[in-house]
């Protein structure tokens, strides 16, 4: 089972950056497919950007395209977020998933195929 661990939220201004953390422990973090969410209150669950377990495929949210950028350490356990020009419209609480899975191309970006989820790193963006 793995277990996941967010960090790295905070209260920011327009246009500042931020870079989230997924920690995992557990297991073999290398086996995982990762993906960040993101859900502002009122709404649904949106995507914002998952990595293969190697690294090699990497899929974005058309709304942080350009913006946000995702990577992984698999020596540290780690996938990270990396997010630039954030603005308002950001502000959400930010869950990284994790699923040991050969279909990430076809799910990746469905966030029922996870199976794993930490408890979540507050994003606020705000003037």
């Amino acid at each position: 089972q793995a277990h996941l661990s967010e960090s790295g939220g905070g209260l920011v201004q327009p246009g500042d950056s931020l870079r989230l953390s997924c920690a995992q422990s557990g297991h073999t973090f290398s086996r995982y497919a990762v993906a960040w969410f993101r859900r502002a209150p009122g709404k649904d669950y949106e995507f914002v950007a998952a990595i293969h377990r190697t690294g090699t495929d990497i899929f974005y949210g058309d709304s942080v395209k350009g913006r946000f950028t995702i990577s992984r350490d698999n020596a540290n356990k780690t996938v990270y977020l990396q997010m630039n020009s954030l603005k308002p419209e950001d502000t959400a609480r930010y869950y990284c998933g994790a699923k040991q899975d050969s279909l990430f191309a076809a799910r990746g970006r469905d966030w029922g195929w996870y199976d794993y989820w930490g408890q979540g790193t507050q994003v606020t963006v705000s003037s």
